[in-house]
């Protein structure tokens, strides 16, 4: 059963299919990058800065560019062999998105709800087009490419997007666009790929991508959350393939016991060509809306275990760094990265061009 753009539980009309296929195919956010990047993504333009008012909501609207920073400084990436994204377009949001979600965006009040700062609906909308939804729309664009240069290359890190609460007719939590389910779209047209491995391990349920894949027996979800905060969204989870529900106050060797459970199961029921990582560092030990209690070290630990999973049986993975709400968050990031460098898990060198 294909996946529908407005509910993804009942079949999509053909000609909806083939104009969604259109669009897919005629986007220019595949794009060839040379040998001389590393498949690693990133923009300037993720971070959100307003007038300060970005500060009102705890997600640290600048991490991406700490993640970069601290990679840089520590002198294992050079600034030049990142890949910067194109924005994804109106027509690129329309393979997932109706007219009607998109058309709600152009209401401020519509966006402050969405990423939970109540001033921003007061700020007129082309601003909050050009300061929040932009700096989205760059990273849903790094996402999607993620997924052609982890085929390409074996895996992808996009620095921003894991957008897992938006779904295609409804954001939240910070999430306006629904990447994950527009780079597997993409992915399945594109990259000729038919089987597809989400595991989500943000702290929060990933209600969105779960409801747009909802009986679409093309992608397999394993989503291991802390059942006790948000979203708290009972239909979605009717929607999860292989579901594990932490308590509050989960520490780091109860965490990754069950982690290690989970990826043996998941083995056995499902052969994906692809894997999207949502590696969310709410799951630290202090951070206020995960409520979890892994160590720094757990997380790079964590990151690895699924690094190796795909590593394994020779599966492309593409990672995004999701929800983390300490600042805390963009060093945890990078020091899982450098981990995974260390371990031979990724290589942050170019290779050499063939001539």
């Amino acid at each position: 059963m294909a996946a529908a753009a407005a509910s993804c539980s009942t079949p999509i009309p053909n000609d909806a299919e083939t104009l969604r296929r259109n669009r897919i195919l005629s986007s220019k956010l595949y794009f060839d990058v040379p040998l001389t990047k590393v498949p690693m993504i990133y923009s300037s333009s993720y971070n959100i800065a307003f007038l300060g008012i970005e500060k009102l909501h705890p997600f640290d609207s600048a991490k991406w560019g700490h993640i970069c920073q601290f990679l840089i400084k520590e002198g294992v990436l050079d600034k030049a062999r990142l890949v910067e994204p194109l924005e994804a377009s109106k027509d690129d949001l329309l393979v997932v998105h109706p007219e009607s979600y998109l058309r709600s965006l152009k209401n401020s009040l519509t966006v402050s709800i969405i990423v939970e700062v109540p001033p921003v609906a007061l700020i007129p909308n082309f601003l909050v087009q050009q300061k929040v939804l932009y700096p989205f729309r760059k990273q849903v664009g790094g996402s999607i490419l993620a997924a052609k240069l982890a085929v390409e290359r074996g895996w992808a890190i996009n620095l921003g997007g894991g957008f897992h609460h938006c779904s295609a007719e409804k954001g939240g939590g910070f999430c306006a666009y629904a990447d994950i389910s527009l780079c597997i779209h993409f992915a399945f047209v594109r990259l000729n790929i038919s089987r597809v491995m989400i595991i989500d391990l943000d702290a929060h349920q990933g209600n969105g991508h779960e409801t747009d894949f909802a009986n679409d027996g093309r992608v397999y979800i394993l989503d291991m959350y802390n059942a006790g905060i948000y979203p708290f969204d009972y239909e979605a989870k009717r929607y999860i393939d292989q579901k594990i529900e932490l308590v509050s106050g989960t520490v780091t060797k109860d965490y990754l016991g069950q982690l290690d459970k989970a990826l043996e199961v998941a083995k056995t029921k499902f052969n994906p060509e692809l894997v999207v990582y949502n590696a969310g560092t709410d799951i630290l030990d202090g951070d206020p809306l995960g409520r979890l209690k892994v160590s720094p070290e757990g997380v790079a630990i964590r990151d690895e275990k699924v690094f190796q999973f795909a590593r394994e049986r020779n599966i492309p993975l593409l990672m995004l760094t999701s929800g983390g709400y300490m600042k805390s968050s963009a060093r945890v990031i990078a020091d899982s990265i450098i981990n995974l460098s260390k371990r031979n898990l990724i290589d942050l060198n170019a290779p050499i061009s063939k001539k």
